[in-house]
């Protein structure tokens, strides 16, 4: 808290530390300050016009109102202090370029970047850099006062995930391993202990969170004074809790694909709906992935065999949709399933998935559509439909039913004959254009046998039209198959 007279600022400490070195310097000296008198000599003006500066990076259009009893001349004078005392240059420099539209947007720019950069600094060295890794069993005798040195008001907690066959020590470690650096594994090397981790952090950040603004406003002991920080435990894993504080001190979202779901709920858990929508986003975009590669869903990353996998299965990606009610991910998996579907159709977990849909119409008619079943025939319609357009088929055959030599050359190119293997090559990007997207390529098994394409039936087409209008049939007798199976009517 500030103090000019009778004039009080409730301020906080993260925000003067990381915007002014001179504030940095007190404080740092002094961590435990909870006031502070400001010298009588400047008009209480000039303070909250270096106070705005700090919190938003601009300066208000008028400097003094009807009210003050200053000057506007004494409020400059003043401020050209403060700038001096704080070492803010900028501010005085802001207020130099007078009303020039362009200079003034300019410099609020950059200081909003600069901003940016200082809060982002601070939360790296200050949050980041100062996690504690503990014992989970002692997690309760780590105590922080609440002048502490990085200004922290809670302790917020995250415990280690088990990964495949973990075996967690039973005995109890008689210290408590602190710093990133620490060790997890038991004296006798064949069990390890489980940790959890402390972030220091401030409230004046996580109230960007409906849930935290809530639980600091109201009467559950994690708003209550105390001698020492309040661990507050979060549902989540570490590296997402991370990404989630670094979106409320930043506004920065650096999250690898394989996190996306994770960070869906935790965003949705903490009622953070931008967050939430950028994590939609980002699994949406997993899409764009290419299509002809041979896909095996059960791992992330690359099998041994170099094979391309999936990074996020596509049936937790529709669960996700459905339980966190987001039609972007809803309408994602049912296209990226039509363009994918004959490596799907003949899978159990398919089916349970249109039962599901099918299941969530009550009183469910024999008339009734199934919605995903339904995204699923239009986007399969949409992949085989943009096929052909793509390639301009009406232009290919002439009105003697010869094909084009130029186009049927670039046709042809994608179907080669490696070393007699007789399997079909992915388009090179040049062939792209005539052929559409490698989302909108049909991945079939496309084996090229005595100038013929192989479908997913097992015959041959005379060439890659036929062969689509054929696997498109195909697709469409197996949802039916799949149906009846289900006792669907859809």
């Amino acid at each position: 808290m500030l103090t000019e007279g009778n004039t009080k600022f409730e301020l906080h400490k993260l925000i003067l530390s990381a915007r002014s070195p001179y504030f940095s310097n007190k404080l740092k000296d002094a961590p435990e300050t909870t006031t502070w008198k400001l010298p009588l000599s400047h008009p209480v003006e000039s303070f909250r016009v270096a106070l705005r500066y700090l919190y938003l990076g601009d300066i208000p259009r008028d400097l003094v109102d009807s009210c003050s009893k200053h000057t506007e001349e004494e409020v400059l004078v003043g401020v050209d202090k403060i700038c001096k005392q704080l070492e803010i240059p900028e501010l005085w420099d802001a207020i130099l370029s007078g009303h020039d539209r362009r200079l003034i947007r300019q410099r609020h720019q950059d200081e909003v970047n600069r901003a940016q950069k200082q809060i982002k600094d601070f939360f790296n060295q200050k949050v980041i850099d100062l996690k504690m890794t503990v014992d989970t069993r002692r997690v309760s005798e780590v105590k922080l006062s609440a002048g502490n040195s990085i200004y922290a008001d809670c302790l917020l907690r995250v415990d280690e995930e088990p990964g495949d066959n973990t075996d967690w020590e039973d005995q109890v470690s008689s210290t408590i391993p602190i710093g990133a650096g620490a060790q997890s594994e038991s004296q006798n090397g064949t069990a390890r202990r489980r940790k959890s981790f402390l972030y220091p952090v401030h409230k004046a950040m996580l109230i960007r969170s409906p849930y935290f603004a809530t639980m600091f406003s109201s009467a559950f002991l994690e708003a209550q004074e105390s001698e020492h920080l309040h661990i507050i435990t979060v549902d989540c894993s570490p590296n997402v809790l991370e990404i989630i504080l670094r979106f409320l001190y930043t506004e920065e979202v650096e999250c690898p694909l394989e996190l996306g779901l994770d960070l869906l709920y935790a965003s949705d858990m903490l009622f953070l709906e931008k967050l939430k929508s950028k994590a939609a986003v980002l699994i949406s975009s997993l899409g764009s992935g290419n299509s002809n590669l041979l896909i095996d869903r059960t791992h992330g990353g690359a099998n041994e065999a170099g094979v391309e996998v999936e990074p996020i299965n596509v049936y937790d990606v529709i669960h996700a949709a459905w339980d966190l009610r987001v039609q972007r991910l809803e309408t994602f998996a049912a296209r990226y399933l039509a363009y994918r579907l004959e490596d799907y159709i003949d899978e159990e977990e398919f089916a349970e998935l249109i039962q599901e849909s099918a299941s969530k119409v009550k009183n469910r008619e024999e008339t009734d559509t199934i919605e995903l079943l339904d995204d699923i025939r239009y986007y399969l319609g949409e992949r085989f439909r943009l096929r052909f357009e793509d390639a301009d088929l009406e232009g290919i055959l002439s009105e003697t039913d010869e094909t084009d030599a130029a186009i049927a050359e670039a046709l042809s190119s994608q179907l080669q004959v490696v070393d007699g293997n007789s399997e079909a090559q992915p388009p090179l990007e040049s062939e792209r254009t005539a052929t559409g997207s490698p989302q909108q390529a049909l991945k079939v098994s496309d084996a090229v046998d005595d100038g013929g394409v192989r479908t997913l039936d097992g015959e041959l087409a005379e060439d890659e039209f036929a062969s689509d209008a054929i696997n498109y049939r195909v697709l469409l007798e197996k949802i039916d198959i799949m149906l009846e199976k289900l006792k669907l009517d859809a």
